[in-house]
């Protein structure tokens, strides 16, 4: 595709010509031209891009999340002082420090936006994308006194994520991704260190089970999580292998031999669980002594 260098204000004359030539610019590249930015600038100042109808916002970023560096998308309007009016949960993510030995390029945004080129590298999925891009969105909210550290992050992260699912209108299956993701992705870091009922737990939240598909979503997400970050791009990830086997190994457990073995009722749903857990826990067992 042909590199354009420059965008004229001519083009930016509908707010949502802006979302949408931050979508070019993810998609060709090009920079902005200074009477573009001031033109810009001057509809943020008249409230116009607060008006914007939410599907069209949704619209766009859909698009914008299916090219193959969609963090140019979000670098674009953060260029030209959009981010924080459209997106603000993204926006103050920027110059949010996290700490340097898991994280390398330490500002959280950077961060994100890595995340979400390598989910894009990783899957043409659009709810995996997203769910990328919403994963830490509670880091921007942590209390600059805990800095660089976030714990409990992820409960924020839940809410922020569907506050702005909410906003923009942004589908059910997609949305409860972003959603889950935002709660569990730091479970599948530290695999490891988990106990069989914990991982078991996340397979219940995902809805796994009845799910498959939305489980292998959540492990494509935490491995752009694993990946977006410098020196990681392309390290290999054991714990999302060790959990698909982990969930491989008991989705196909069924309640017939406790049946055959005379349980009832809650007492079989007990038993499939604590089956689930063995297995989960032998499975991991060498994985543990190794860490």
């Amino acid at each position: 595709n042909k590199i354009l260098r420059h965008v004229s204000p001519a083009f930016v004359e509908d707010p949502v010509r802006v979302l949408r030539l931050a979508r070019f610019a993810a998609r060709f590249g090009f920079q902005v031209a200074s009477e573009t930015r001031e033109l810009i600038a001057q509809m943020i100042a008249n409230g116009e891009l607060q008006h914007l109808v939410a599907e069209r916002v949704w619209q766009e970023l859909e698009k914008a999340l299916q090219t193959k560096r969609p963090s140019l998308f979000f670098y674009c309007l953060r260029e030209v002082g959009a981010l924080s009016t459209l997106f603000p949960e993204i926006d103050r993510l920027f110059g949010v420090s996290q700490a340097a030995k898991w994280h390398p390029e330490v500002d959280t945004g950077v961060h994100v936006m890595l995340v979400l080129d390598q989910a894009a590298r990783l899957s043409d999925d659009v709810a995996v994308r997203f769910a990328a891009l919403c994963h830490d969105l509670g880091k921007g909210t942590t209390p600059s006194d805990m800095l660089p550290n976030h714990k409990g992050h992820e409960t924020r992260s839940i809410q922020l994520t569907q506050e702005l699912c909410g906003r923009l209108r942004v589908p059910r299956e997609i949305s409860v991704l972003a959603a889950k993701v935002a709660e569990f992705h730091t479970q599948c870091h530290v695999l490891f260190e988990l106990p069989g009922a914990e991982v078991l737990r996340v397979m219940e939240g995902l809805d796994a089970f009845r799910k498959p598909h939305r489980f292998a979503q959540y492990l494509l997400a935490a491995e752009a999580d694993f990946r977006g970050r410098p020196g990681y791009e392309q390290t290999e990830m054991p714990e999302k292998a060790v959990f698909q086997i982990c969930f491989d190994k008991v989705r196909h457990i069924t309640a017939e031999p406790f049946l055959q073995a005379g349980l009832q009722g809650p007492a079989i749903r007990k038993a499939i669980a604590s089956h689930r857990c063995q297995i989960i826990d032998d499975i991991l067992e060498p994985y543990r002594k190794k860490s």
